[in-house]
Formats: C-alpha cells, structure tokens, sequence
C-alpha cells in the first residue's frame, strides 16, 4: 500500500459528484502532480483527500491508517498539511507569528522547526518580523508552506503553490518543494505550470472531468505525444 492511498473517490457538492472514481497515491518521500485542464477537479480532488469534501465513495489511507471519516484537523494530528491556493496566510500578522500558528498543535519544542524553515527559506528569516500582508505573493507562499511544516507533517498538499509568482518564484519554489521531499516528506501538489510541475514529478495524475485520464511517472507523461498534444502545449 502506499502511504498516501486515495481510492476510488467518488464526490461533489450538494446532488452533483464532481470526482468519480478519482484514486490518488504518493510513495513516502515522493512528489506527485495533479494537472488537468480548468474545472478537471483537481482541486476538488485535493479538498477529499484532506476531508473537506465528504465522500459518496472510496477511502483515503495515510500511512497504512484508513483516515476517510476523520475531519481534516484530525488529519492535520495524523500528519497531512494542506496549503490552499488563495487566503493562506495571516495577513495582520508577522511572518514569525504566522509561523508560530503552525505550530498550534505542537506540545514540544518548536524551535527547530522554526530554525529548518528559516534555512529553507532565508527571506523569512531577514523578514520575521514584517506582516504577511505586506510581502510580496511568493514570499507569502513561503510563509504559507513554511506554516504547514510548522505541524510536521508526513504529506505535504500544495494547492497550486505557484499561482501568480514570477518564472523566477517558480523555479525557486519548486526547488524548495524537492528540498522538501528530500528530508522524507510526501508532497501532493495541483500545479497549473503542468510542463514544469512534471519535470520534478515522480507520479503525475492527468484528471480529466474528475476521473484519472492518464497516470505515469513525470518524465514518462512528459514523453507522451498526446499528453503533450492535449494538456502541455505541444
């Protein structure tokens, strides 16, 4: 099994189901990508798999645990952090405090933590002491991703993590997510930069209407002439 193992979703809001038999898996320590074309349900797809959408059908498994019924503060004490696309930061409040809510449900020793993010991301470090509203949209991605690992968590769920960033931001955010996924954190990310996103991708998920189109490792979906054709561009 997996350790990241959502099968078969099958869900939506009010009557209507927008996943249907969506199954997502990450290995431990392993970055995998969800693309698709808008409205595909990607994001959707990561609301079940951290429980803010209620599911019809399928399961979703961390780490061998069956999580399906839990709420998703419950799978935050699990081990899953989830950094939304927009409204992901406290904007009246200092990067550090940011930071320090994080760590919310920590009992121990946080500091280290803290000291790993401010390696991670150096600017966060030079501006701890500024408010999130007043940083630029990719330092406060930073602060964002550096909040949810605050919780320690085993999977890491990035939702769009470069929407609006500069070429430049990207690139230095997704070489801050493989750092990630080098210390044996699970990464789960939806990228619209779908060609860049899949360069670092070990599994890559096309949905397509909320189901899998295509599922293969990065570089193999990166090769595939009508994957290439249909949802990268050519």
């Amino acid at each position: 099994m997996s350790f990241l193992d959502a099968s078969n979703m099958t869900g939506g809001y009010g009557v209507s189901d927008i996943l249907h038999d969506c199954t997502l898996r990450v290995e431990k320590g392993q970055i995998a990508v969800i693309v698709g074309p808008n409205g595909a349900g990607k994001s959707t797809a990561m609301k079940a798999v951290f429980g803010m959408l209620k599911l019809r059908g399928g399961s979703v498994t961390l780490d061998g645990e069956d999580i399906t019924a839990l709420s998703p503060q419950e799978r935050v004490r699990k081990g899953m952090g989830f950094v939304p696309q927009v409204n992901n930061v406290f904007p009246t409040m200092t990067v550090e405090e940011n930071l320090e809510m994080g760590a919310y449900i920590r009992e121990d020793d946080y500091r280290d933590t803290m000291e790993q993010v401010y390696e991670l991301f150096p600017i966060l470090r030079e501006k701890r002491h500024q408010h999130a509203g007043e940083l630029s949209g990719g330092q406060r991605q930073q602060v964002a991703v550096g909040r949810a690992l605050m919780t320690k968590p085993k999977l890491l769920m990035l939702d769009e993590p470069t929407a609006g960033v500069s070429p430049i931001v990207m690139d230095e955010l997704f070489d801050r997510i493989i750092e990630v996924a080098r210390t044996g954190i699970s990464i789960l990310m939806v990228e619209q930069n779908a060609r860049q996103a899949l360069e670092i991708a070990d599994t890559g998920y096309v949905l397509v209407q909320g189901a899998n189109k295509y599922t293969d490792t990065g570089a193999a979906l990166m090769a595939d002439p009508e994957v290439r054709r249909t949802f990268l561009g050519g």
